[in-house]
Order: structure tokens, then sequence, then C-alpha cells
């Protein structure tokens, strides 16, 4: 049986799970993301990282969700770099899924949903996601979600090591 997801506004509670995740998964996630502090991995760390994703949601420039499986937190997705100045409107997606939910289908459906919230909570008209150019299961959430690239960030984001190009993506809301 396929496992629900959900998405929903970050909570305080949330470190001790995510801290859990983000420290199992600790290789898998290397190639992809940006070197973190060891509190990162911790839920102390994470309770901090928590607090200045709400006081971003506060000052509305960013929208810390996090990804739900039957009512367990396996991942996260965020809406960040909003603007809702009335000729911008856009904000930019990310996420992950915890390795033991991973290939389920989930990152697909809280993408759409965060899409959801982008369009009838944020009012906003465009959003943004930019993946590594060899994150082929991120690129295809994308283009499920009706993403299209649209140009290469050359030597855009410092991972594991070196600078990498990121491929960026983009969809118009509404359409």
């Amino acid at each position: 049986m396929r496992s629900s997801t959900r998405i929903r506004l970050i909570e305080p509670t949330d470190a001790a799970p995510i801290a859990a995740h983000r420290a199992r998964d600790f290789e898998a996630f290397r190639p992809w993301e940006p070197a973190q502090p060891a509190d990162f991995f911790t839920p102390e760390g994470q309770a901090e990282r928590i607090d200045r994703l709400l006081a971003g949601h506060g000052a509305g420039t960013v929208w810390p969700g996090v990804v739900l499986a039957d009512d367990q937190v396996i991942g996260q997705v965020t809406v960040g770099g909003i603007l809702p100045q009335p000729h911008l409107r856009r904000g930019s997606v990310g996420y992950w899924i915890a390795s033991v939910a991973q290939n389920q289908g989930h990152a697909g459906r809280a993408v759409g949903l965060a899409l959801q919230v982008m369009t009838d909570e944020l009012g906003l008209h465009r959003a943004e996601a930019s993946t590594n150019l060899e994150n082929l299961p991120s690129q295809r959430v994308l283009r499920r979600n009706g993403f299209s690239s649209y140009g290469v960030a050359h030597s855009s984001i410092f991972l594991d090591g070196s600078w990498r190009d990121g491929l960026l993506w983009e969809r118009v809301l509404g359409d």
C-alpha cells in the first residue's frame, strides 16, 4: 500500500526527526548539498535552523515545510527567496526526502503540494528551482511537476570540494 504524502509548515518539534534523517543520510546527500557544520546534524542545530526558518516565514521571505508520510516527517520542502512584490511574485522550491522514503513518489507529490501553497496561500506567479547537472532524480521530479529547464548557472555552488554548475528550472504558476 502506498503511503499518503502531506506537507505542513515546519514546527520546532520537527528538529529531532530531521536531525536523525540528516545524520543517517549524510553520505547520500553530500554530492548534492553544501557542506554543513557538525551541529547541523543534531536536534539542537536543527532547532536553531527551524527558529531561523520560522523567523523568515514571519517576515514573508520563506515558506518552510516538512514532508509527511503517514504523519511521520520524511523530508522537507521549502519555498525560499520569496519576492512577493506585484511585479515579481516568485519563489524558489527546494526539497529532500530521507533515504528510507525515497523512490515512493513523495518528492513529486510534495513539490506539487508546494506549488499549490505558492499559488493559493502565497499568491506567487512563478516557481523556480535549481538542480545539480547530475541529479537526474530531482530533475524528473521537477519535469513531472511542469517545470522546464531554461539554462545553466556555471560554477554556481560549492559542493563536495569543487564548484559545480546548476541547471535552472522555471514554471509559471496557474498555467
